[in-house]
């Protein structure tokens, strides 16, 4: 009797380590199941993944209740769905210490506070918590020690947010108020959206628009009042259309990249050398120890703004039209400066 209990008891232990190890699997292959098969039955999911009726109805619930998915019973088909079919888990088959490493990782964050995310950010991070085993507690304690200055960002509408990408998932025609940068007012504006960038911590859309006969990028905090209109069928060649740096600006312009050439004064040297500026950038100290440094982009306007904020530091070598912009916005300045006086 003794001998049968211990039996049972490792048996059991070997069948439950089997099923942690293989549910999180399971759970992703009913998850596709019911993203890419018409309204699979138990019966059809049962059959693909060769375990009991019980077994599938148990993990629906758990991806039900533990993921949010938005799965139904369609009676007339007698199979599953997804209410929202945006909807899709990412469920990560990741080892203990990956899983650690990741909720370790996930409180740095808070750069997104600005936008819905921090909700979604903490739910993973909850999430992961629970992943991993009773025996491992993650402490965040060594955040207290660590504080981020971000740059100051506006706030994203958590509508805007969501439908942006939305559309942009399923394709569909946007309409919204939108303020450009120098602007004191709305206007109404069509975009068919294609790509969203998150660039230095700010979200912009990119997409065609009808108006401008052109591919175009808006900024999510400047909008305001979207909706979510008809269906287009996207450009197989889109990429051939846009024209823009991520290194540097995500603005569309259809100008050739240029060369650019600047040299920084030693007083910074470091700083620069220290730095990639540019993936293709060519950057060298010279024996004075200035700091020459080149690369190419057509995103002159964000260059200049770079340029700007190291002042009397730097000299802008070419190419001639960036050396003019920086010139003309020197004498702005100083103009403003000396009116002021």
């Amino acid at each position: 009797m003794w001998y049968n209990s211990c039996m049972e008891k490792k048996n059991n232990k070997l069948q439950a380590g089997r099923e942690n190890h293989t549910k999180p699997l399971r759970l992703l292959k009913i998850e596709q199941a019911i993203q890419n098969l018409s309204y699979p039955s138990v019966e059809r999911l049962q059959e693909e993944l060769e375990v009991s009726r019980r077994t599938i109805l148990r993990d629906i619930d758990e991806l039900k209740n533990y993921y949010n998915a938005p799965i139904e019973y369609d009676r007339t088909r007698k199979g599953y769905y997804y209410s929202d079919k945006t909807y899709f888990v990412k469920n990560m088959l990741l080892s203990e210490s990956e899983i650690f490493a990741v909720a370790g990782i996930l409180p740095l964050m808070e750069r997104y506070n600005n936008t819905p995310l921090k909700d979604t950010i903490t739910k993973v991070y909850e999430t992961i918590s629970l992943m991993l085993p009773n025996q491992v507690e993650v402490h965040s304690s060594f955040m207290n020690d660590v504080e981020f200055i971000s740059n100051p960002l506006p706030i994203i509408d958590e509508e805007i947010f969501n439908q942006v990408f939305k559309a942009t998932k399923l394709h569909k025609i946007i309409r919204f108020d939108y303020r450009s940068i120098s602007a004191t007012s709305y206007k109404k504006h069509e975009l068919h959206p294609y790509k969203i960038f998150n660039q230095k911590d700010d979200w912009y859309i990119l997409g065609y628009s009808p108006e401008r006969e052109k591919f175009t990028t808006f900024s999510l905090a400047r909008m305001k009042n979207i909706e979510l209109e008809n269906d287009f069928t996207p450009d197989p060649g889109y990429r051939k259309k846009i024209h823009i740096d991520p290194d540097f600006g995500i603005w569309n312009n259809e100008k050739a990249s240029q060369k650019i050439e600047l040299l920084f004064d030693k007083s910074v040297n470091t700083y620069i050398l220290e730095r990639t500026w540019h993936k293709k950038q060519k950057c060298r100290q010279k024996r004075d120890g200035s700091v020459y440094l080149s690369f190419e982009s057509n995103q002159l306007q964000e260059v200049l703004f770079w340029v700007l904020k190291f002042g009397s530091s730097v000299q802008v070598l070419n190419p001639p039209e960036l050396v003019d912009m920086y010139r003309d916005e020197i004498r702005k300045m100083s103009k403003i400066a000396f009116d002021e006086g």
